[in-house]
């Protein structure tokens, strides 16, 4: 019986491992996507009555407390309809932190998939992803609710900047899941120390407090000020900010930093740059995925 042809390596072609279509090729996977999506989904309200149900009841709480205990009770006077600023930039963190937890976890956590069939590996950070928004838009209704009933009305403006919210976290959560997702293979410490870098992560952007504290503390222009306002997670949350609880009373538009479009073109350089460079890593290491595993 003759042997297979083998190229200049020695090694036959059949036996040559491929790297796939990277990231493209997982999105357009959207089948296997809305089935891990499912999965995912599933095994998190598993036992559950309410299931996602849980994802609406969560918010509306949460918001309910904000705004009793630091409106009502604790009279926090400096950001007017606290608890729609608070609670939209919380929407914000969380999503970002929920993604990129489940995302460095996400390849391991599907070992079984990687050893025995060929998939897009990209599918795993990118339904962790997906898995974070479907989370995000029951509180973005009760969001919408909130403000509502603080005065705020929808303008054309704050819709774009919603979606450039949205967007702007999706890509860098993306881009961030597939470095951390990647390296977590090799280094099973990352995902604890990752866990312990999300838990500050809340402070580094303007959810509790203003960006204006910041700018006030550390000298307006200095190189700390322009590191701060270019994070692409404070632009999100300011975006958020702008889209819903800038218009809710008056002065609150006060609070948004000028120069907020160009932070977001400033941001969404960097955040592509971060997912091209966390999908060069992970196809760089998908090979190595199944032995390591």
């Amino acid at each position: 019986m003759g042997s297979a042809t083998s190229d200049a390596t020695g090694v036959p072609p059949l036996l040559v491992r491929g790297r796939g279509g990277g990231l493209a090729e997982a999105l357009g996977r959207r089948y296997l996507l809305s089935l891990l999506v499912r999965k995912e989904l599933r095994v998190r309200y598993r036992a559950s009555v309410l299931g996602l149900g849980w994802s609406y009841v969560k918010p509306a709480v949460q918001f309910g407390v904000y705004f009793v205990a630091l409106g009502m009770v604790l009279r926090q006077r400096e950001i007017g309809d606290y608890a729609v600023y608070l609670f939209g930039g919380l929407a914000v963190v969380s999503t970002f932190t929920e993604a990129v937890s489940n995302s460095t976890r996400s390849v391991v956590a599907n070992a079984d998939l990687v050893r025995k069939i060929y998939l897009p590996r990209e599918l795993f950070p990118l339904s962790s992803v997906c898995v974070a928004a479907v989370h995000l838009a029951p509180q973005l209704v009760v969001l919408g609710l909130g403000a509502l009933a603080c005065g705020w009305r929808p303008d054309a403006v704050g819709t774009v900047a919603l979606l450039a919210s949205l967007a702007l976290v999706g890509t860098l959560a993306l881009g961030v899941g597939l470095l951390l997702g990647a390296l977590n293979v090799l280094f099973r410490d990352l995902e604890n120390l990752v866990d312990l870098l999300l838990m500050v992560l809340v402070w580094l952007s303007p959810v509790f407090y203003s960006a204006r504290r910041v700018t006030d503390l550390v000298g307006a222009g200095s190189l700390l000020d322009r590191l701060y306002q270019a994070n692409p997670l404070t632009v999100a949350v300011e975006l958020m900010h702008r889209a819903t609880w800038a218009g809710a009373s008056p002065g609150n538009a006060d609070l948004v930093p000028g120069g907020l479009l160009r932070d977001t073109v400033v941001a969404f350089v960097v955040s592509v740059g971060v997912l091209v460079l966390g999908q060069a890593v992970f196809r760089r290491l998908t090979g190595r995925f199944a032995q390591e595993l």
